[in-house]
């Protein structure tokens, strides 16, 4: 999947209500169900101009929510984070052979993570 269209729709999620319903609609019609700016314009009764030209708004509006409130960058950040604990777990439930000091790095480490994230 593009990168832009992986990123313009997780804005969506976080910030699509903040949109009007037309620009909602517009977007979520573009990137969620891949209609063409054609077929946008039929179901909602304007110009193909019209559909990019609320489309790009739409998608100024989101990114600057992003600039100033950055959940989508916390949210991934958190969700990297997430993994690394998650494989920090199995590396601690893969090996049998691990000290008591070994197991409380390990534990103090992911420790360490989750008070990040936090």
């Amino acid at each position: 999947m593009d990168d832009k269209i992986l990123e313009t729709t997780l804005l969506l999620d976080f910030y699509g209500y903040l949109l009007t319903d037309k620009q909602m609609n517009i977007v979520d019609m573009y990137y969620n169900y891949d209609l063409s700016l054609g077929e946008i314009s039929e179901q909602q009764g304007i110009s193909r101009q019209g559909v990019y030209d609320t489309l790009k708004r739409a998608e100024k509006i989101l990114y600057g929510y992003e600039e100033k409130l950055g959940l989508v960058k916390r949210f991934l950040m958190q969700k990297k984070s997430m993994k690394e604990i998650i494989e920090m777990i199995d590396d601690i439930l893969g090996k049998n052979e691990l000290n008591e000091e070994e197991i409380k790095r390990k534990l103090t480490d992911i420790k360490e993570f989750i008070s990040g994230i936090i």
